[in-house]
């Protein structure tokens, strides 16, 4: 941080217009200030040397070298927060995802002349994105990829086969329903837990913080790296083992019991804990829905979104786990939730799959 105490960012865009639009927004906030505004990765480079920020706001198109590449290097040679600033396109959508497995923090998407009207509000969900990033927890880009990532698959695998989960599913154990729920740094965690599953895993509910347009993409991009299949919710979609339902972006997702089966929900009821999709909406339908038979999982996050949630599941007898500090991006949503007592177990990423699996087969005893 600079002298005075306030965050440094430096603005990566090759608009002058999105850069000047982007700076006066970043530099409402007295928490702010923008040390620096660079055109391409090359200047970029530049400034984050001679002026230290503590976090970068960064384009993906740009001339000479797209953000993509430019992020990958600075993950690897210096790593720090980086707010990725994406279009409201498919594609955008997509190359923003793996910006966020490369490990950036954050996204927002990029300001367009139809949001005008709502400037204010882009402007404050920028600088909470960029203060949020400043407090994450970053980590090389070596973690995440590579010899690494398949570490750690093996080390899931293996405590999935010490557990008995892989043979507690084939004897036919009634299976529970999982909700996960996460925020930022979620995209990453969630699929790192669900990369790791068999596809005869029990049924998934997830609800992460996402733009509308994002979480189609987001759910596709799981869907080709995991052995259950993972779809983008739809209301009244059937909810079934070997599948996980991502909740649409802006829409909150519920589950009902509808006869013997459970079923997805969604509507685009009032927002809760400034949020639709929210965590404790979808956390709440579940307690209610299927109560015991049920596993919550409430990954890293900024706020308190899900906390209050996953009490309600564990007061209606399910288990609860939530991600430790140390390996979550933004203990937030997470660290809420222990200080609630709503959680039962409070684990490392690469412990929770294996756990929420033998706990969702109905073999593992829920915690004290």
């Amino acid at each position: 941080m600079s002298v005075s105490g306030k965050i440094k960012v430096v603005v990566v865009d090759d608009s002058a217009l999105v850069r000047k639009l982007l700076t006066r927004m970043l530099e409402s906030d007295p928490g702010i200030e923008v040390v620096g505004a660079a055109p391409d990765p090359f200047a970029a480079r530049d400034q984050i040397k001679r002026l230290n920020p503590d976090v970068i706001t960064l384009d993906v198109e740009m001339p000479r070298m797209d953000g993509i590449t430019f992020l990958e290097n600075l993950m690897r040679l210096r790593p720090m927060p980086v707010v990725m600033v994406s279009s409201l396109t498919h594609n955008g959508a997509k190359v923003t995802l793996q910006a966020m497995e490369l490990g950036a923090v954050d996204f927002v998407t990029k300001p367009a002349r139809e949001l005008s009207v709502k400037l204010e509000d882009y402007a404050a969900e920028v600088v909470e994105k960029v203060k949020n990033a400043a407090r994450a927890s970053i980590r090389p880009l070596s973690t995440f990829s590579g010899e690494d990532r398949d570490r750690f698959r093996d080390r899931v695998r293996q405590s999935l086969r010490e557990a008995g989960a892989y043979e507690a599913r084939s004897a036919g154990t009634r299976q529970k329903l999982v909700a996960i729920g996460a925020s930022t740094g979620g995209t990453e965690a969630i699929r790192r837990v669900l990369e790791c599953l068999p596809p005869n895993s029990p049924p998934i509910v997830i609800s992460q913080h996402i733009p509308a347009n994002f979480s189609g993409p987001f759910a596709e991009r799981l869907d080709a790296c995991c052995s259950l299949s993972v779809k983008q919710a739809a209301d009244r979609m059937p909810i079934l083992p070997g599948h996980a339902y991502v909740a649409p972006g802006d829409y909150h997702l519920r589950v009902q019991r509808d006869g013997a089966r459970l079923i997805c929900r969604i509507d685009q009821s009032a927002t809760v804990n400034r949020h639709r999709p929210s965590v404790d909406v979808m956390f709440d339908s579940v307690a209610e829905a299927a109560g015991s038979e049920s596993v919550g999982v409430l990954l890293t996050g900024m706020g308190r979104d899900g906390a209050q949630g996953l009490l309600q599941m564990k007061q209606a007898g399910a288990a609860t786990l939530v991600q430790d500090e140390a390996t979550s991006t933004v203990w937030g949503m997470p660290g809420a939730a222990n200080q609630l007592g709503a959680a039962d177990e409070v684990l490392a990423i690469e412990e929770i799959p294996a756990r929420m699996l033998t706990l969702a087969s109905g073999k593992g005893a829920r915690s004290a």
